[in-house]
């Protein structure tokens, strides 16, 4: 079913370190989404940046790479939103999560 109208965007920042029952953070989290039936999720790395302490994370150019960050964006109708806050506050441990409203004016698939 396409996601038009209004909407909500969640944002989750955290670190690639991260884990949820020993999987990475965030790919844990596109996995329950998924479950959920929501109607999307993205996470997308970081090449450098930081967070509340100001403590620097970067990728090397060698390839190597100290904790990256990552964010994971989830949109969604504002009903299934409400539903997810709740999961995210159990998984997100350490991070910001950040909930925003749009509106969807195409949503078709790829």
């Amino acid at each position: 079913m396409p996601l038009e109208g209004d909407a909500q965007r969640v944002s989750v920042y955290v670190g690639s370190s991260d884990t949820w029952h020993g999987a990475n953070l965030a790919v844990a989290i596109v996995e329950r989404c998924r479950a959920l039936g929501m109607a999307g999720a993205t996470v997308t790395r970081g090449v450098m940046g930081y967070g509340r302490n100001s403590r620097i994370h970067r990728a090397h150019v060698l390839g190597f790479s100290q904790d990256l960050p990552e964010r994971v964006e989830i949109i969604d109708h504002p009903d299934r939103i409400a539903t997810l806050l709740p999961i995210l506050d159990e998984m997100v441990s350490g991070g910001l999560v950040i909930v925003e409203d749009l509106r969807v004016v195409r949503d078709h698939p790829l």
